[in-house]
C-alpha cells in the first residue's frame, strides 16, 4: 500500500504506509488512553527502541504532546488492531539535535505501529471511566468555562443508538439539573473549549441514575451517550471588580433564583445556588459606609441562611439546620424564624430539653406564636417519655444488679464448708479434729457447747 501524507500542511512530514488493517471506523482522538506495541528504527534499520522486546506494551495520552509529534498525528488515524509504519522526518520527530546517542541529529526515523486498543478521555472526578470523552471537533482559544459561566450548547442524547433528545440550550453550567443536564455533561463542559465537540460516554451515575427517565424511554442504572458542541460561553463577572450595589444586585438575583428552585421543590439545585448569595456578601467591609446597603446586605444574608436551614430539614440534615440558623442569629439574635427553625433541628437531634428553650425564646418575641407553643407542648411530652424510659431502664437495671448480686452471694455460701456438718455427730474418725474419736476431744475441752440430737445445746461439765 502507498504512503499517505499525514500532516495538515501536506509537508511531508508524516508518512503512513498500512500493514495491516484495522478494524471498524473509529479512530482515537485527542486526550484518549491509547496502547501500543512498537518498534523504532533509524532509516539504515538500526533498531534504537522497542516495546516488543520488553514484553510489555506503551500507553501514552494522544494528542497532549506526551510523544512526537509524528505520533499524535500518526496513531489518531489508526483503527483498532492496525498495524502501520510511520515515517517522520526531523521536525516531527526529535528535531536537528536528535536524542544522543541512540538517535543521531537531524535524524529521521521510522516507526511499526500497532495500536491495540484505546478508552476515552476519563473526565471522572474518581478516574473511574464513568465520564469518557472523545473529541469530533477541537475547540479554539484556551480558556475553559467554569462553574457560574453561562454556556449555549447543543446537545445529542442517546440510549442503545436511538436518539432521546437533541436541542440547544443555554444555562449557567452547575445548574443544569433545571433544564434537564444531566451532571455528567457539566462536570465534562468545564474541560471543554469554545467550538469544542465532543462524543461523551457517560455511566448512570452521572447521567440519569437509579430513578432513569421514564420520558425518554431510560430504566433505570443506564448508561447514555451524548455528542456535545459548546458554542459559546460567558465567564462570571468578577467579583473583586464589583461595586457595592452591583454585588447586593447579584446576591438578589441569586436568592431569588434558589427560591424558585426551593418552591419548585429543587433541593439539591437550591442548595448550590444559595451559597453564592455569601459570595457576594462575604466581606461586610464593602457595605459599612452606606446604612441602607448594610441593611440590605444583612436581610439577604438571614434570608439565606433561613432558606438553607429550611432546605437541609426537607432532606433530614437537622445538624446542618442548626448551624445555618446559628449564623442567622449572629446577624439577628432575635430573629423568630431562626429560633423556631433552630428549635426544630434541635427536636430531631434528640435534644427536646434544648429545643424548648429555643421556642420559649420565640413566645418571648412573638407571645402569640401558636406554632411555638405547639412546639413546647411537644417537647414536654418527648421529655416525659424519655425521663420514663430512662426510670424503666433505671428499675430493670437496678433489679438485674440485686438478681446478680443475690446469685454471687447463694454461689459464695455454696462454695464454704460446712462447719456445722461435723457439729451434728456425723465426723468420721479422720473429721474430728486430729483424727482423735469424740470422746477424747470432749475430756479435753470440757466447757465446749455440744449439740444435742433434737438441736437444742448445753454446756458440757459446767
Amino acid at each position: 500500500m502507498a504512503e499517505i501524507d499525514l500532516t495538515p500542511e501536506q509537508d511531508g512530514g508524516v508518512l503512513k504506509k498500512i500493514i495491516k488493517e484495522g478494524v471498524g471506523d473509529e479512530t482515537p482522538s485527542n486526550g484518549c488512553k491509547v496502547k501500543v506495541h512498537y518498534t523504532g528504527t533509524l532509516l539504515d534499520g538500526t533498531k534504537f527502541d522497542s516495546s516488543r522486546d520488553r514484553e510489555k506494551p506503551f500507553k501514552f495520552d494522544l494528542g497532549r504532546s506526551s510523544v512526537i509529534k509524528g505520533w499524535d498525528i500518526g496513531v489518531a488515524s489508526m483503527k483498532k488492531g492496525e498495524i502501520a509504519v510511520l515515517t517522520c522526518s526531523p521536525k516531527y520527530a526529535y528535531g536537528d539535535n536528535g536524542s544522543p546517542p541512540l538517535i543521531p541529529a537531524e535524524a529521521t526515523l521510522q516507526f511499526e505501529i500497532e495500536l491495540l486498543e484505546w478508552h476515552g478521555e476519563d473526565l471522572s472526578p474518581g478516574k473511574d471511566k464513568s465520564i469518557q470523552r472523545f473529541q469530533i471537533t477541537a475547540g479554539k482559544n484556551y480558556d475553559n468555562p467554569g462553574e457560574g459561566s453561562n454556556v449555549k450548547i447543543h446537545i445529542v442524547g442517546k440510549y442503545n443508538d436511538q436518539v432521546f433528545e437533541d436541542r440547544d440550550v443555554e444555562f449557567i453550567l452547575g445548574e443544569g439539573e433545571g433544564v434537564g443536564i444531566v451532571e455528567g455533561v457539566e462536570i465534562a463542559l468545564q474541560r471543554f473549549l469554545s467550538g469544542e465537540k465532543s462524543r461523551l460516554l457517560i455511566k448512570s451515575k452521572y447521567a440519569f441514575k437509579e430513578q432513569g427517565n421514564p420520558d425518554y424511554n431510560i430504566p433505570p442504572n443506564a448508561d447514555v451517550e451524548y455528542e456535545v458542541e459548546l458554542q459559546n460561553f460567558e465567564k462570571e463577572t468578577s467579583i473583586w471588580s464589583m461595586k457595592a450595589s452591583e454585588k447586593i444586585e447579584q446576591a438578589r438575583m441569586q436568592k431569588e433564583k434558589a427560591t424558585k428552585y426551593l418552591t419548585s421543590d429543587k433541593i439539591q439545585l437550591a442548595i448550590k445556588v444559595l451559597p453564592k448569595v455569601h459570595k457576594y456578601l462575604n466581606v461586610a467591609a464593602d457595605f459599612e459606609n452606606d446604612p441602607d446597603l448594610k441593611k440590605e446586605r444583612d436581610n439577604l444574608l438571614i434570608a439565606t441562611h433561613l432558606n438553607l436551614a429550611l432546605c437541609y430539614q426537607k432532606i433530614d440534615e437537622p445538624y446542618l439546620a442548626k448551624n445555618e440558623c446559628i449564623k442567622a442569629l449572629e446577624v439577628d439574635p432575635l430573629n423568630e424564624k431562626a429560633l423556631f427553625r433552630k428549635g426544630l433541628a434541635n427536636i430531631r437531634l434528640g435534644s427536646p430539653e434544648v429545643a424548648i428553650k429555643d421556642f420559649q425564646e420565640v413566645l418571648k418575641i412573638q407571645p402569640k406564636n401558636t406554632a411555638a407553643s405547639k412546639q413546647i407542648l411537644i417537647c414536654q411530652s418527648l421529655i416525659k417519655k424519655q425521663l420514663d424510659k430512662e426510670k424503666k431502664l433505671y428499675a430493670n437495671m437496678f433489679d438485674k444488679f440485686a438478681q446478680e448480686d443475690k446469685q454471687k452471694e447463694e454461689q459464695k455460701l455454696k462454695e464454704q464448708p460446712d462447719v456445722m456438718h461435723g457439729t451434728l455427730g456425723e465426723w468420721g474418725q479422720e473429721e474430728r479434729p486430729g483424727g482423735r474419736d469424740a470422746t477424747a476431744f470432749e475430756k479435753e475441752n470440757p466447757n465446749i457447747l455440744m449439740l444435742n440430737a433434737n438441736g437444742s445445746g448445753e454446756f458440757k461439765n459446767m
